[in-house]
């Protein structure tokens, strides 16, 4: 078994200065470090992470508090936690996921087990318990997202006042002039708070007011084939509609398909465009989604970031709102003259459009 004197040996140290390294308990020179973490290598030395807490009573362990049984996991969530976890990793801290309640109950009682320096929350609620909860516990923590007070509070959040202005901006200029919103469903008692719907509901209805639009925002909940019943419920509705925007990466899938299933072309007669997707996600349509590109990867980083510097006693990371990005894809173009109501052919059955 190799030990820290074998290590030390090798890489030419006293073993109190492996052991500073290890517990991290005074600094090493940049150049000490490189040679013992070699000889560390060479030597198939493991740290001994428990002995490394007691030492330093810290466990560089890092929590990410998901709520999993509120939230689906998505391919855009998944880029929060590998950037999260890649940049605890850069700074020597281990990132571990805990999928916990946004009441707090569960976050209450693994808090009080001492298994972690600090937590990252995502998902956060207007009003969030969690937030109480932790400091209460007085543990270290940073927000990936927004409550309504933000005093004190170290976080970072997508700008969608600007992404969605953004994404209102390009349909309109390609000439949509009867626009519609699926967002999320703001009656389910488990998102009535939620800050990323709150927050682009918003956002939509004051950017079609300024662009002097109509204002038609239907509610959907984070499921294919709730998509599909929203998209159904705006052609009986609202059969004038050129452009869907789509708040959730599940419902987008269940729109398109839905518009094709009901005979629509796209992007020919109705555009789609995702408000909050990844690469991944939109391919999984045909055509092609176009999207607002999630900023996950820079989130999960800058999230991280945040509450490793507090855990470092660093200067605090300046509260960040980052805009998704448009991404083209295959289902926004201009719109279409609208179609004659006479001779209207296989939609003869259905409502005029023009």
């Amino acid at each position: 078994m190799v030990t820290m004197k074998d290590v030390a040996q090798r890489a030419g140290v006293s073993i109190a200065t492996v052991s500073f390294l290890l517990n991290d308990t005074k600094p090493v020179t940049a150049a000490t470090r490189a040679r013992i973490e070699q000889a560390m290598l060479d030597l198939g030395y493991r740290r001994n992470m428990v002995a490394r807490a007691l030492a330093s009573r810290r466990t560089h362990i890092i929590a990410m508090a998901y709520p999993a049984l509120e939230h689906k996991f998505g391919m855009s969530t998944a880029e929060f936690f590998t950037s999260a976890a890649e940049a605890a990793r850069k700074e020597d801290y281990h990132l571990v996921l805990w999928p916990v309640g946004n009441d707090g109950v569960e976050l209450r009682e693994l808090l009080g087990q001492g298994l972690v320096d600090g937590v990252v929350l995502m998902e956060v609620q207007l009003d969030d318990p969690r937030i109480d909860v932790l400091r209460k516990s007085a543990t270290p923590f940073a927000l990936i997202g927004r409550t309504t007070e933000l005093d004190g509070l170290s976080h970072v959040d997508i700008d969608f006042d600007t992404t969605v202005e953004d994404a209102v901006r390009h349909l309109y200029e390609l000439g949509h002039r009867q626009l519609a919103l699926i967002s999320g469903d703001l009656d389910d008692p488990r998102f009535h708070a939620y800050g990323p719907w709150v927050r682009v509901e918003a956002a939509y209805r004051r950017v079609a007011a300024a662009y002097d639009l109509p204002v038609v925002v239907l509610p959907c909940s984070d499921t294919t084939s709730a998509g599909k019943a929203a998209v159904a419920r705006l052609l009986a509705d609202y059969p004038e509609t050129t452009a869907v925007l789509v708040l959730n990466e599940y419902a987008a899938l269940g729109v398109v398909s839905g518009l094709k299933r009901a005979g629509y072309d796209v992007p020919g007669e109705v555009s789609v465009l995702s408000l909050l997707m990844v690469p991944e996600t939109a391919a999984m349509a045909d055509p092609e989604l176009t999207m607002m590109r999630t900023p996950g990867p820079e989130l999960g980083q800058l999230g991280t970031e945040a509450l490793i510097r507090q855990l470092e006693g660093a200067d605090p990371l300046p509260p960040q709102l980052v805009p998704a990005k448009l991404s083209p894809g295959a289902t926004v173009a201009a719109p279409r003259a609208p179609r004659p109501k006479a001779g209207a052919g296989r939609r003869g059955a259905r409502k005029a459009r023009s």
